[in-house]
């Protein structure tokens, strides 16, 4: 792959298996830069499995992973995140007693790496951190709960603020794995406007079930079964796909 590809990740022939089992099975992925990509499918289809490899939480079996035109598949998940990846997880993973602007204070300090650690900076002399805490904030519609401890907001709330944690560290890739899980109604309709706004500075790769918020943000669709691409394409293409139609939004074929 040329530096000049517009694939910012792609995978060759990628591979997880567990035993006999492939959980990963031969996927060939790109994700165009300054898209917003969506991997779709039912249960046990290798959605997460596939998320796991691209962030290094499983060591691929097989295969080549691109990131910027190189491959990182031996590169440990740190190391990823310091590439340019951030991802977020199905269940939230916020300090629940610290504030929602300490949270993003503390994601945006994380980019620093190890040099997050010197104990011989008072933490107040990284302005830029909360600078960026601000920013997000005001981004995400929560300022007015800047001092509220995370464990008390609703779980809708708590999702975004996660997903605010991950564009602290000013990532080339977000990656969220099913960021509308276990939202109210009325959350959604926030969610979905954040990850179409974040998509117009970020590669967004995203699970998502609720096949509304699919078709209306992604620019482009991988339907996964059985650990592979069953099929790949625009929202038309996808929507216009008997198997997907019948399977997955539960039209009649």
């Amino acid at each position: 792959m040329s530096a000049s590809s517009p694939y910012l990740l792609e995978t060759e022939n990628l591979k997880l298996s567990y035993g006999a089992f492939n959980a990963v099975n031969g996927v060939n992925l790109k994700v165009e830069q300054g898209t917003i990509h969506t991997v779709i499918g039912p249960n046990g289809a290798g959605k997460t499995s596939l998320f796991h490899c691209l962030t290094g939480e499983r060591r691929a079996t097989d295969g080549a992973i691109l990131f910027g035109g190189k491959n990182i598949i031996k590169k440990p998940s740190h190391g990823r995140v310091a590439l340019g990846m951030a991802r977020s997880f199905q269940l939230t993973s916020l300090f629940q007693n610290l504030s929602v602007r300490e949270n993003l204070r503390l994601a945006a300090q994380g980019r620093d790496g190890l040099s997050a650690l010197n104990f011989w900076r008072r933490v107040d002399s990284r302005r830029e951190h909360w600078d960026m805490a601000d920013q997000v904030l005001e981004r995400l519609h929560l300022t007015s709960r800047a001092n509220t401890l995370a464990g008390e907001l609703s779980h809708g709330q708590q999702r975004v603020l996660e997903v605010g944690m991950s564009i602290c560290s000013k990532p080339k890739l977000l990656m969220l794995d099913e960021p509308t899980s276990g939202m109210g109604i009325d959350d959604i309709p926030i969610m979905t406007q954040l990850i179409s706004d974040l998509g117009r500075d970020h590669t967004v790769l995203l699970i998502e079930h609720n096949m509304s918020i699919v078709m209306s943000i992604s620019q482009r669709i991988t339907v996964m079964s059985h650990g592979q691409i069953l099929v790949e394409g625009s929202p038309e293409f996808v929507r216009a796909d008997e198997r997907v139609r019948t399977a997955y939004l539960g039209e009649a074929a």
